[in-house]
Order: structure tokens, then C-alpha cells, then sequence
């Protein structure tokens, strides 16, 4: 009986329904996009395709297009007064309805103006006061391109100017350490997004916490960002929950290698335009065990995120959101001693990780150009480590002790109006109270003895307000000049950042750029409670700084094609470095970076330059490619008066991704997909290996006299995914392969000492990541 049940089912979901031509609707909004307000009698029609599906947007900018065809389509928005938009690679699936969100650009009345330019989306960013050093970030890229893996911050290193490794995330901007990235929610900052993060790479982590089932677009920014972007160095991960469909309950179902996963979406009520949004994974690396590292069976996290719209006829816009995760890990020590090889065979470690963030948004129109948006959030991070090591006489002593939690809680406000057809400003302020509860303890140089570095419990603030305001003088031309101020209430310190960008363009698909932005950045809050001899000797830290320009020139060739060349250079100075040593900020990575206990100085300086390039084809006849190159040369200097390659200089970075679609099926509605990214990269840098002071003491010591001097030899990966939508009446299902580093590339994770071989030799893993999946949306 139980078998033919399960007969039953699998009938119900994969063959029970019609065979014919499977339909979906596509609708959404259509709004002003400096002042946000609705923008009624568009035209919204779908490009290349017979009988013509076409909706005018009604008095509150809503659309609707019924019965468009499962697979790829283009969508451009029209409107007199308004600067025509193309929306570009819409995938419609026969499971779910497509909801968007179209902004459109005022045009400026100009004598003798006759031609209407189509203004293709994709490339500019979503804010609408940022006019150079951004781009958009879709979610169906994150689902789509190989290597990605679902994980935003994956997707983004095959981006110009971004590297990464595989058995991280991490991601380094233009030579910049991963650090020194703002991760953005919701207009908030928020703690690092990714399990088991901030422990082998500050800034990085190993998998995303955020589902591609969740997050709406984003905009992903390099450098010379807006005024409103405060604490932030190398770029900005601005990211955005999107809003459920409030017209449908719509499920997803996955499983796979790496875990489950279950998102649903819905209104809450029949005739109410709010809804709701939620989605949960549970993983286990257990049964990749054999391709990880050791010890990745006892690995598993957890996570969920979910967004709550509530709009009013009278009172604005209300939305709560959330995102959490919860993160173990743990090695245990082999009691046999002659097996110890390494010195982590040694040791006991059990790691617990958690982070969240929960806000309440509110939105409202004052008039018809300008609006106001608040937004109340709280946000949580927590490392609980503790670390045993065997000694000579196979005992366990302790070795280090973290038991870190940070709260802040989150005022932000602001103001933008749109004054006339040639000015807009954005005005706000943010209020961040940071409490926290630190205490960190280490035996590395003792052997057994714990010695006390961060004994703290407190709280303190950091105060930003900003105004930026964009002028467009003409149709080509375009400035936007702001300024943020930040100040520490810890230590008095404060910052004043003036930003300016400049658009010219000086052919209808042909533009060149210029910016040019202060930035700053606080050190994680440890360091500035560190203590020796009863005493916080790095209370005072100043901001991190940077000055950081960037030229820019855009040209889109035809429809689907765009070129973007950005040269750059970036100055870094007050950098916290080790007074007369090479050791400095900018290179801070993880590991024992966590137990610094000296007196630290911001003297150091550092210096990025370079040029990315991008060329892009726009998925168009069921293919694309993007082919990125940066080169570039990253350095710093400390007390010492020397130059130095930092740990991120790779010098060069090449990726290649593209990708192909089939129509397949009875009546070409299902759709198999391949695609594969390749990277040719610098290798890692490292310090030589001091041989006899590392014998005598049985472990890795590098000649610091010499930083980053060595190069291991270039890495070349490559991931592919292969998947098969088959799209049903109401239901589709997926069945996907992808793999991460399929070359095999060994990660670089440091030297150590083999008490075996009586060498120090470098730890490489090659991390090879396979997951196939299998989804359900209905």
C-alpha cells in the first residue's frame, strides 16, 4: 500500500497535468525614480514576441501582463516625459508570477530633442543618487551563473576588480583585505552574512546565509560610493529583501548535497495588497566529508530570513524584516601521539557562531516628490571558541578562549525630494549604539597559561549624518556632491567625507564618468579594548581612511552588448600598524590576527591602483558571456618608511563566464541550461619561511622583514552547473549540478610545521564543492 501511495504522488507532481503550452503572469510597479511616487498611463509591453502582450499602468503605477510564455523576455517600459527602460533576461517560469519593480528616469526637455534612447537597466545601479562606481546585482544572476552557488558574495568575484578563494567567500575589492566590505540590509549595516564568518578570513565566511529564494536585487559598489554609505573602505553590499507575492500563495521545496531548504510567500489576506515572505535551510556538511577538509562532518549550520510588507491607504509603507543563523564546528585531537603530523592534529576546538538582524521599515510619500524612510533594526553577532591543545605529555591545556557578542541597535532616517527636473537631494542621519560584551583569552606564547587580552562589557555609539544631491543639468550631463560626517563616541574621533561624481553622456549609448569619495572605516571593536598591564593601550584607534578615484567609460554596442573600462587608484592612510615592523592592518586576514595584544599606532598608509575592464553580452538569443580583467598592483607602508606588497596583491585577475539555454519539451517549455565560469588569477602572496628559527622551534616563522615577498604560482578554476527546469501547469520542477572548482585548484591556507617530516610546508586543500539539487516550486 505504501508504495502505491508514493506511485500516486510521484504521478501527481510530475506527470498529472496538461501538456500544453504552459503561461504565467508577469506584473509589477512602475515608479518615479527619484521621488519613488507611482508613475500611471506607462506602456509595459514584451519585446519580440507575436500576438503583441502589451498594459498601460493604472493611477497607482500597477501593471499586469497575463499569459506570457514560460522562458526568457524582455519588457520595456514607456512613458512620455520619462526616459524609455529595457528590462532585460526575465525568466517565466510556469510556477510562480513575476513581480518587478521598474524605475524610470525624467527626461529633460530640450530644444530640438527628437530621439528617445532605450535605457537598459542592468548596468546602473538601483539607488538612484549613485551615478558611478556601482552596478546592479540581479538575484537570477546569483541562481544562474556558475560558481555562484546561490551566494551573492561568490557571484560577485567575477566581477572586475574582485578576487576570492574557494574555501571562502571573502571577497577583495581592488586589493583591498575583505574586511574592509560593508555588508548592507534594508538600509542597515549589518554583521557579516555568511556561516562560520570572520574565523579563517575576516570579512569572508564559507557559505551565504541569504537564499537567491529571498533576496530582491542589489547594487554592489567598488569604490567612490554615494554620501549616504558610511563605515565602509573598499565597497558597499547593498542588499535588498524582496517583497512576497500578495496576489498568490507560491512554495519552494529544495534538497540537496549541502542541506534543505523550504521558502513560502504568500498575501495575508484575499483583497489586501500585503504579504508575506520567509525562507529556512538546515545543511550538513557530512556528506562531502570525503572531498573537505578533516573534521567537516562535524560541521552544520542553520539559517532563516523573512520579509513582512504591510502598505496602508494613508499611513505609508511598513515592512519588517529579519535574517538569522546559527553555525558549529569542531575538531577533536588525535590522543595517539605518534600521529600527530601537525599541530592541529593536537588540538580540540568547538566553535558556535550566531548572527541576526530584525528591522521595521517605514515608508511614506509626503507629495508627489519627495518621501521619507525610517527604519528601527536590531542586529546581533556572537563567536564562542574554544580552543585545547595536547602537550608532550598527551594532556589537554588550554590554548585560546573567544567569547564575543555584539549588539547594536539601529536609528536611520531619511529625507529625498526631488526639487525640479534638475535637482534631487538625499538627506539623512544614523544613529548606531554598539553594545558589547568581549572577552578573549590566549596561551599561544605561554604554553597552558591563559593570559587575559579583551576582559569588556559596555556601550558606545557611532553618529553619521549625510546629504547628497544630484544635478542633472541636461539629458548628458549629470553631478551628484555630498558629504558624510561620522563620530566615535568611544574616542572622540570623527570623520568629514566630501563625494562628487560626474556623468557626461556625450553620445546616446557612450558615457564617461569621474568620482571621487573620502571613506572610513571603524577596526572591530576588540581592538580597541585590548589590554596589557591593566591598561586598553589601543582605546584610542583612529578611523581607517581612504581617498579613492576612479574614471570611468561606459558604451553600450547595440542592444546586448556593454563595455565598461574603470582605471582607479585609491590612497589609504591612518592605517593601525605595529610601531617599527611590517605588520599592518591592511593585511588583516583571521586566525591568530584574533590575539593581538600590542599597542598599535595609525601611521600606516597604503596605495591601490589599476583598471577593470568588463565586456558583456546580455542574455539574447538564449546565450551570454562576460569576459572580466582587472590588473592591478596593491601596497602599504608602515613605521618602517618601506613599500611592501600587501597580502591581496595578486597583480591580475581574468574571468570568463558564459552560458547557453535550450527550449525542450513537447511544446519547448522546459529549459536546460549550461554554464561555466573560468579564472586565471595571481596566486597567493606569503612571507618566506625563516628554515632554522622555524626548526628550533617547531613551528612556522616567517621572515617578516620581508612581507608578501613570495608568490605561489597563478590559479586557474572552474566551476560548471547544468540544470533542467521542467515547467508544468501551476508547478515546475529543477534538477541542477553544480560544482565549485572542478580543476581541482588546491586553496592556500598558510604554512606549517610536519613534525613527522621535521619540515614547514604549505597547507593547500583542494575544496571541490559538488551539490546536486533537486526543486519544487508550486
Amino acid at each position: 500500500m505504501k508504495k502505491i501511495c508514493i506511485a500516486i504522488l510521484l504521478n501527481t507532481l510530475f506527470f498529472n497535468f496538461s501538456h500544453g503550452q504552459s503561461y504565467q503572469t508577469v506584473k509589477g510597479t512602475v515608479t518615479e525614480k527619484n521621488s519613488g511616487t507611482p508613475v500611471p498611463y506607462a506602456t509595459v509591453m514584451l519585446l519580440n514576441i507575436t500576438p503583441v502582450i502589451g498594459a498601460t499602468t493604472d493611477t497607482a503605477g500597477r501593471f499586469s501582463l497575463p499569459n506570457v510564455p514560460v522562458g526568457r523576455h524582455n519588457i520595456e517600459v514607456r512613458c512620455l516625459g520619462y526616459e524609455t527602460v529595457t528590462v532585460k533576461e526575465i525568466l517565466v517560469s510556469s510556477s510562480k508570477e513575476i513581480i518587478l519593480d521598474i524605475r524610470l528616469q525624467e527626461t529633460l526637455m530640450e530644444l530640438g530633442e527628437i530621439t528617445v534612447k532605450p535605457s537598459i537597466n542592468k548596468t546602473q545601479p538601483l539607488n538612484s543618487m549613485a551615478i558611478a562606481g556601482g552596478r546592479m546585482l540581479s538575484v537570477e544572476e546569483a541562481s544562474r551563473y556558475a560558481g555562484g552557488m546561490d551566494d551573492p558574495a561568490r557571484l560577485v568575484s567575477s566581477f572586475a576588480g574582485v578576487t576570492a578563494n574557494v574555501g571562502n567567500n571573502g571577497i577583495a575589492i581592488r586589493g583591498n583585505a575583505p574586511k574592509f566590505l560593508q555588508w548592507r540590509m534594508e538600509d542597515v549595516e549589518i554583521p557579516n552574512p555568511n556561516h562560520f564568518a570572520d574565523v579563517t578570513s575576516f570579512g569572508g565566511g564559507g557559505l551565504t546565509a541569504l537564499s537567491s529564494l529571498v533576496l530582491g536585487n542589489s547594487d554592489f559598489f567598488t569604490g567612490a560610493f554615494p554620501a549616504e554609505y558610511n563605515n565602509a573602505l573598499s565597497g558597499v553590499f547593498d542588499m535588498y529583501l524582496r517583497n512576497g507575492n500578495n496576489t498568490r500563495h507560491e512554495h519552494t521545496a529544495q534538497i540537496s548535497f549541502l542541506g534543505i531548504e523550504a521558502a513560502s510567500e504568500g498575501p495575508f489576506t484575499k483583497g489586501y495588497d500585503g504579504s508575506y515572505l520567509f525562507n529556512y535551510r538546515y545543511s550538513t556538511l557530512a556528506l562531502l566529508s570525503p572531498l573537505q577538509p578533516e573534521d567537516a562532518d562535524g560541521t552544520d549550520y542553520q539559517d532563516l530570513s523573512f520579509k513582512l510588507f504591510f502598505p496602508t491607504r494613508k499611513a505609508g509603507i511598513f515592512s519588517a524584516w529579519g535574517m538569522g543563523l546559527i553555525d558549529h564546528s569542531g575538531t577533536i585531537a588525535e590522543k595517539d601521539k605518534s600521529k600527530w603530523q601537525y599541530e592541529q592534529d593536537m588540538e580540540n576546538q568547538d566553535v558556535k557562531q550566531y548572527a541576526g538582524a530584525l528591522g521595521v521599515n517605514h515608508k511614506i510619500n509626503i507629495d508627489k516628490t519627495s518621501f521619507l524612510k525610517t527604519t528601527i533594526a536590531l542586529t546581533v553577532s556572537g563567536l564562542d571558541m574554544h580552543t585545547e591543545r595536547m602537550n608532550e605529555h598527551v594532556l589537554l591545556v588550554p590554548k585560546n578562549v573567544i567569547k564575543n557578542t555584539n549588539w547594536n541597535f539601529v536609528l536611520s532616517s531619511a529625507f529625498q525630494k526631488r526639487y525640479s527636473e534638475h535637482h534631487t537631494n538625499k538627506t539623512g542621519f544614523r544613529i548606531t549604539g554598539l553594545k558589547y560584551d568581549m572577552f578573549m583569552q590566549d596561551a599561544q606564547k605561554t604554553r597552558g597559561e591563559l593570559q587575559t587580552l579583551t576582559d569588556e562589557s559596555g556601550f558606545s555609539s557611532l553618529l553619521t549624518a549625510y546629504s547628497s544631491s544630484t544635478f542633472r543639468f541636461t539629458n548628458q550631463w549629470s553631478v551628484n556632491v555630498g558629504i558624510n560626517a561620522q563620530y566615535f563616541t568611544l574616542n572622540g574621533n570623527y570623520t568629514i567625507e566630501p563625494r562628487v561624481s560626474l556623468k557626461c553622456q556625450f553620445m546616446p549609448n557612450q558615457a564617461y564618468s569621474l568620482a571621487y569619495g573620502m571613506h572610513s572605516r571603524l577596526e572591530m571593536l576588540n581592538y580597541y579594548f585590548t589590554e596589557k598591564e591593566g591598561e586598553k593601550i589601543n582605546k584610542d584607534l583612529d578611523f581607517t581612511k581612504a581617498h579613492h578615484l576612479s574614471l570611468g567609460y561606459d558604451w553600450n554596442i547595440g542592444e546586448n552588448k556593454h563595455l565598461k573600462i574603470e582605471p582607479y587608484i585609491q590612497y589609504l592612510y591612518d592605517v593601525p600598524v605595529l610601531p617599527d615592523s611590517t605588520y599592518s592592518f591592511i593585511n588583516l586576514q583571521g586566525n591568530d590576527d584574533w590575539f593581538l595584544s600590542e599597542r598599535l599606532i595609525n601611521t600606516g598608509k597604503g596605495l591601490n591602483y589599476g583598471i577593470d575592464i568588463t565586456f558583456e553580452k546580455y542574455m539574447s538569443r538564449r546565450d551570454y558571456y562576460m569576459i572580466t580583467a582587472s590588473i592591478f598592483n596593491s601596497r602599504y607602508k608602515t613605521t618602517r618608511g618601506e613599500w611592501y606588497n600587501t597580502r591581496y596583491n595578486r597583480n591580475f585577475a581574468l574571468n570568463l563566464l558564459a552560458g547557453k539555454e535550450w527550449m525542450l519539451g513537447e511544446n519547448n517549455q522546459n529549459i536546460l541550461g549550461i554554464n561555466a565560469r573560468a579564472t586565471f588569477q595571481g596566486g597567493d602572496r606569503y612571507s618566506p619561511i625563516n628554515e632554522i628559527v622555524s626548526l628550533k622551534q617547531q613551528d612556522a616563522i616567517h621572515d617578516e622583514s620581508k612581507p608578501y615577498s613570495k608568490k605561489l604560482a597563478p590559479v586557474l578554476l572552474g566551476h560548471l552547473t547544468i540544470s533542467y527546469k521542467i515547467n508544468k501547469k501551476k508547478v515546475s520542477h529543477e534538477v541542477a549540478a553544480k560544482v565549485l572548482n572542478i580543476t581541482g585548484y588546491k586553496d592556500y591556507y598558510g604554512h606549517r610545521y610536519n613534525y613527522i617530516t621535521r619540515q614547514v610546508e604549505a597547507e593547500r586543500e583542494a575544496n571541490i564543492i559538488p551539490n546536486i539539487s533537486y526543486k519544487i516550486e508550486f
